[in-house]
């Protein structure tokens, strides 16, 4: 939830010509929602309803659809990840600091968003990747895996001078 602020926030400031809706709490539209979604540039919604207004913004074929802290559908048999993938979109996007917390389960959920089938199914994917990297360590499994998602991921290190100039200092309270 705080990350709607967040971006609100950030369209505001960055892209000041962008109509935005905001798609949250109480006050939020249901009635004319689809009609309202397509005539604004960005929709903003949460985790929360993603779920809760799973048939409103089922309605809508979004041009795009980009997940922030997309690591909320790790767990590929939560209602929100089943919510997030029934999206009709052209386009999907994932944005993560944390693709793998716990277990590389949690990759292949957000991988099943983001180009569905990709890298198999669940079973197959724990049967080719998971059991043998998470268990045996297995290099090759490994390397299967890093060439497969690597196209698709943009991964920025702080040891990198470009980003270490990027980034804000740091704030300690």
């Amino acid at each position: 939830t705080s990350v709607v602020g967040n971006w609100q926030h950030e369209l505001a400031r960055f892209a000041p010509s962008l109509n935005v809706l905001v798609h949250h709490g109480g006050q939020r539209e249901k009635e004319d929602f689809a009609c309202q979604a397509t005539r604004r540039d960005v929709v903003l919604t949460s985790y929360a309803l993603l779920h809760r207004d799973e048939k409103l913004l089922g309605e809508v074929k979004w041009g795009e659809v980009v997940l922030d802290e997309a690591q909320n559908i790790k767990n590929p048999e939560t209602r929100q990840a089943r919510a997030a993938r029934g999206l009709l979109a052209e386009h999907r996007l994932a944005l993560t600091g944390t693709p793998v917390e716990n277990r590389l389960a949690e990759l292949w959920s957000i991988f099943q968003f983001l180009n569905p089938g990709y890298l198999g199914s669940q079973g197959s994917f724990g049967a080719n990747f998971a059991r043998p990297i998470e268990r045996a360590q297995d290099p090759e499994a490994a390397r299967r895996l890093k060439g497969l998602v690597g196209p698709f991921i943009l991964r920025r290190l702080k040891t990198d001078p470009n980003v270490i100039r990027d980034l804000p200092a740091k704030n300690e309270m």
